[in-house]
């Protein structure tokens, strides 16, 4: 199973995450945030219905980086500028966004 040995700010300001199987990438916050998997951002399918997110203006703060926090043994919150912190990273959707 691949989980971040460690995560720190890199050099640029971005995301870089070493993992256990020895890959160390970098994530940029454009594309941390562009890709929350939370249902606010993404959508969701309850009883078979799917519903898609609504559109919101971008506000200050949105790629902006205010912390992470780990959440069990399995994913990582992240707290952007403008107050959002509701998408929960697993470690397979951080690892799938090392490009």
């Amino acid at each position: 199973m691949l989980v971040p040995k460690q995560i720190r700010r890199s050099e640029s300001g971005d995301l870089a995450v070493e993992w256990n199987d020895g890959i160390t990438c970098i994530i940029s916050l454009k594309a941390l945030r562009d890709n929350c998997p939370c249902a606010g951002c993404q959508g969701e399918t309850v009883l078979f219905k799917a519903y898609k997110p609504q559109p919101v203006p971008d506000m200050p703060g949105k790629y902006e980086l205010m912390g992470v926090q780990q959440v069990g043994s399995y994913a990582l919150q992240v707290t952007w500028g403008d107050g959002h912190a509701t998408g929960l990273y697993t470690w397979e959707r951080l690892r799938s966004l090392c490009g």
